[in-house]
């Protein structure tokens, strides 16, 4: 726990005019122009970080969470300042989101050390805002708790619930197969996404809200409630008072992110059968904490704790709305409290432990939360790979991947980049059968800012022939609402001379889930021929593009900046 000292308010953290009585003067001069009084000057300042964009439909509807966030901040004596923060929405963003992770935690922590405040707010949702801001809650050491935006409800279409974007993707592949035609697959569009809000199946958004609340950044219930939801909205208020309290009391992120919290939100990560961007995130989040996690932790982990939770897409069926009704986070919590450490401690001041005994387990009438004696999947829904082709790991989600394709040895067929992938895949002259290895390289970390797109697309022809799933193997990601048998965050990555940057088409490669095993079946001496003739790719010329190619780690040390670590 922190310390008691009282907070400094809009006196804190002096402007350097070399006069701190000057700066004192000015800000209050200044702030009386904004209609505060003497009154407002003496309360602790609570800044809420505004993650609103007309870029980001996930989060049209974070000007009523900001009032909710301000009424309780104002409720318990606090002065809220909100403040604009980078947004970063999957779908309008390019090349990715990931991309610009780092550049957010970096803005976010500097924000928070230059402004004067007692305790921040953080506001996201989609994707990488809220990993981002938890690195930069980190790093910048003043108290902060988090909020999302929550989950849009499902859509319908023709008598059935979709949603996305899950949905999208499994509808889209029908489109590249013939089963549903141009007019069906454009009006599917229209149902897909009904309101504001994040992706309402387990994808990243979904799954760092939970990790999120697992780790103890967050009050409990606050991952699932739907956006604009009255329980959303309520869980905001709450969140600003508690803010108030956590600037008095001066509890850190880094005083919550213990050893304790990240084995318990691992736990929550395989319950869910959440997505493996969160693999990447909590290395990155557990590195600026000073906590060791390795690849092998996540492993270890989901060989021990199954699927309890039933949401798309590792799930057979419910979407977030249904998880929220079921009791949310609390629900699944008690359920997994036989291999939680219940002593974590978190924003809300009380242990796990003391949290998990007021609130009931699953109850008999629902059936998406299950427990860890009867689940809804077996254990090892996640498994890490090494070998000749990743040394230093890739990540399989063996929950969403095809059972037949687990052991495999095929052909490669090798694309240089997600540019190349789409201009070729579809190339009628492109000899490609069912048992071909689909090798995506120059898309980790420093090839490409990591995009989501290491689950390609199956080629148009074998879509049309049935084909339903094919072995593809990158360093690239997926989205945590994808599926198919897929090798992802191949460490190192190409475009650093990684052994993916070797393989030519035709070369045999096996993937061996069973003894986590990801092999380039290739004679040792032409491998080393081919790595003397290898030149690495140019670097961007300016900009963010250049720093982060020149400072990145490797996705297995979670895709960090090096000088931030």
């Amino acid at each position: 726990m922190g310390t008691s000292e009282k907070p400094q308010g809009v006196y804190g953290r002096p402007t350097a005019y070399g006069d701190e009585g000057f700066s004192r003067f000015v800000r209050r001069a200044f702030l009386a122009s904004a209609g505060y009084d003497d009154a407002d000057l003496e309360r602790p300042v609570i800044g809420i970080a505004d993650t609103t964009s007309d870029y980001v439909t996930c989060h049209r509807g974070m000007r009523d969470l900001i009032e909710a966030v301000k009424r309780g901040v104002l409720q318990a004596g606090g002065l809220p300042f909100v403040f604009p923060m980078l947004s970063l929405g999957e779908i309008l963003i390019s090349p990715t989101s990931m991309l610009y992770r780092n550049l957010l935690a970096m803005e976010a922590e500097e924000q928070i050390r230059a402004y004067p405040m007692d305790a921040v707010v953080m506001l996201g949702g989609c994707d990488k805002t809220v990993p981002a801001q938890i690195m930069a809650a980190v790093s910048a050491e003043t108290p902060a708790i988090f909020e999302v935006i929550g989950p849009m409800p499902t859509g319908s279409w023709r008598g059935q619930a979709v949603g996305a974007c899950t949905d999208c993707r499994r509808q889209w592949a029908r489109h590249r197969a013939g089963e549903v035609d141009e007019a069906e697959v454009m009006e599917l569009g229209q149902e897909l996404c009904p309101s504001g809000g994040t992706c309402m199946v387990m994808g990243t958004a979904s799954t760092m809200a939970c990790v999120t609340e697992a780790l103890g950044l967050m009050l409990p219930g606050g991952a699932t409630p739907l956006a604009g939801s009255g329980r959303r909205l309520r869980h905001a208020v709450a969140t600003g008072r508690r803010a108030v309290e956590l600037a008095r009391e001066r509890l850190t992120s880094r005083e919550i992110l213990t050893p304790a919290a990240f084995r318990n939100a691992l736990s929550v990560l395989m319950a869910v059968g959440g997505s493996t961007n969160a693999i990447v995130h909590l290395t990155a989040i557990a590195r600026r904490a000073r906590v060791p996690l390795a690849l092998e932790d996540f492993e270890s982990v989901a060989a021990k704790v199954p699927l309890v939770v039933s949401c798309k897409p590792s799930g057979p069926k419910y979407y977030m709305e249904d998880f929220d009704r079921s009791g949310g986070m609390p629900t699944l919590l008690k359920a997994l409290e036989p291999v939680l450490d219940l002593s974590a401690r978190g924003v809300s001041g009380r242990s796990l432990g003391e949290m998990i005994a007021a609130w009931s387990g699953p109850q008999s009438w629902q059936d998406c939360v299950r427990t860890i004696e009867e689940p809804w999947g077996p254990v090892g829904a996640l498994a890490v790979l090494r070998g000749s082709l990743a040394p230093e790991g890739a990540v399989v989600k063996v929950a969403a991947a095809s059972r037949e394709l687990l052991h495999h040895r095929g052909p490669a067929v090798v694309f240089d980049s997600p540019e190349d992938a789409a201009r070729r895949l579809d190339d009628p002259n492109l000899d490609l059968t069912a048992d071909h290895v689909l090798v995506l390289r120059n898309s980790g970390p420093v090839g490409a800012g990591m995009p989501e797109a290491g689950s390609l697309p199956l080629p148009r022809r074998l879509a049309e022939a049935g084909v339903k799933d094919m072995v593809r193997v990158s360093d690239a990601r997926m989205s945590g609402t994808a599926f198919g048998t897929v090798v992802l965050h191949c460490s190192p990555e190409a475009a650093v001379g990684g052994p993916l940057a070797l393989v030519r088409d035709g070369d045999s490669i096996e993937l061996d889930v069973a003894n986590r095993r990801i092999d380039l079946v290739v004679d040792e001496a032409e491998i080393s021929r081919r790595r003397a003739a290898w030149t690495p790719p140019p670097l961007p010329e300016r900009g963010w593009l250049r720093l982060h190619a020149e400072h990145v780690l490797g996705a297995h040390l979670g895709a960090d900046l090096d000088f931030l670590v």
